[in-house]
């Protein structure tokens, strides 16, 4: 039987294909070295706006937006290096991931991301911070005592 991972070429030529549509037609700041789902929504009405820094993941179904229509702005949406934004999540227009940062999935970022931590929820919300992670944001095996982290909720 044939593995799938056989043909990953066929995937990388393709999301390839897209960052170089994202950059050079709509102008898009996107890393060579990031990636990203081809589910992943990148703003098209400020697409100027969008940048994703160098080896970060933007994984399925993630909104990333630029604009604002209700009160008329376009301000900047960055993504840092070494980020991992997990599915689902939505980035607000003018936020600021900070570099070796993840977003966990599902989550509704609604205020910059300081650099090294976790965010989770709706809205987002710091829940362990002083992180190290890979390229990619894939968290580093041994991880430093110093972090911060949220009591683990006990039963009543």
């Amino acid at each position: 039987m044939t593995s799938l991972n056989q043909l990953r070429w066929v995937r990388h030529r393709v999301v390839d294909t897209y960052r170089f549509v994202y950059t050079k037609v709509w102008g898009m700041d996107i890393d060579p070295t990031a990636t990203f789902s081809l589910s992943a929504t990148f703003d098209k009405t400020h697409p100027r706006g969008v940048h994703v820094g160098a080896r970060s993941y933007v994984a399925l179904k993630t909104i990333v937006l630029a604009h604002d229509m209700v009160r008329g702005i376009k301000p900047h949406t960055r993504i840092g290096e070494n980020c991992f934004i997990g599915a689902g999540s939505i980035i607000l227009p003018g936020i600021t991931i900070g570099d070796g940062s993840i977003v966990a999935a599902g989550s509704v970022v609604t205020k910059d991301v300081p650099a090294a931590s976790i965010v989770a929820g709706s809205p987002a919300r710091v829940i362990r911070s002083g992180i190290v992670v890979g390229p990619y944001g894939k968290l580093a095996k041994e991880q430093p005592s110093t972090s911060t982290a949220v009591a683990p909720l006990t039963p009543r």
